[in-house]
């Protein structure tokens, strides 16, 4: 397996009719790094992961994922080196959890005894006991299709990680259990992970930096005691303090 690829956006813009949705001149997130993108509703978070995985086209300017371009002609090979999560999982209500999970393994001719395998490496990653594969997404807990999801997106061992607002929906204590699980396979796993939510405790626990945005834009990035101490912008000191305290969330060393 080769290192984690990185990922580059150069001047991206993005528009839903007179609505401008996105527009970044530049960010850059280094291979086995993690970055979360943090701000309130509409200020284009999802949008922007959106592109970076090929699901929208954009207006302006471009993604690279390891120096290649996302387009018409990467974007499907692309696509194989990510791992895409998103809110309440995204799972196939018709299959079984272990269906979900080896589907795009199967699409590209992977034997079944390589499934097999690759599936109970990401059961004891996942922290997700095997009789659950049996089941129906309508028959497992919030958490628990989040732990399928998470075993899909690993599924072809990705170079990179987009996870999209995955722990919104979930109650405060599996929440609490998913982030400090999430923040160790990242670290076991050293992959490149974008990362997407509007909770700074959340972002200052999983993440490594976290970007806020506001408006389509990226107004500063960095650690949240950067953010906190040396804010770029009248936004940035007021989205921190409509948060919850944080003093518990960020450990020292964390």
């Amino acid at each position: 397996m080769p290192d984690p690829a990185g990922i580059e956006i150069e001047n991206l813009a993005k528009s839903y009719g007179p609505l401008q949705a996105l527009d970044v001149e530049r960010l850059l997130v280094a291979p086995r790094t993690t970055l979360a993108l943090i701000g309130p509703s509409g200020c284009g978070k999802s949008t922007l992961l959106r592109l970076v995985v090929g699901l929208l086209r954009p207006d302006r300017g471009g993604v690279s994922i390891g120096g290649t371009p996302m387009g018409p002609a990467t974007r499907r090979a692309l696509q194989l080196r990510m791992g895409y999560v998103i809110q309440e999982g995204g799972l196939f209500p018709h299959l079984t959890a272990g269906e979900n999970v080896a589907l795009v393994a199967r699409d590209l001719g992977w034997t079944e005894e390589r499934i097999r395998a690759r599936t109970e490496e990401l059961l004891e990653l996942s922290q997700i006991q095997r009789e659950l594969l049996g089941r129906f997404p309508t028959q497992l807990s919030g958490g628990q299709r989040q732990r399928i999801a998470l075993m899909r997106a690993l599924m072809l061992d990705p170079e990179v990680l987009l996870l999209d607002e995955p722990l919104t929906a979930l109650d405060p204590m599996i929440r609490s259990d998913l982030q400090r699980d999430l923040k160790g396979v990242f670290a076991r796993l050293q992959k490149t992970v974008l990362f997407v939510t509007h909770d700074m405790a959340e972002a200052a626990f999983v993440a490594g930096e976290m970007a806020i945005m506001r408006a389509g834009r990226i107004l500063q990035r960095g650690s949240f005691q950067d953010l906190a101490r040396h804010p770029a912008d009248p936004f940035v000191t007021e989205f921190i303090r409509a948060q919850r305290p944080l003093d518990l969330a960020v450990a020292p060393g964390a």
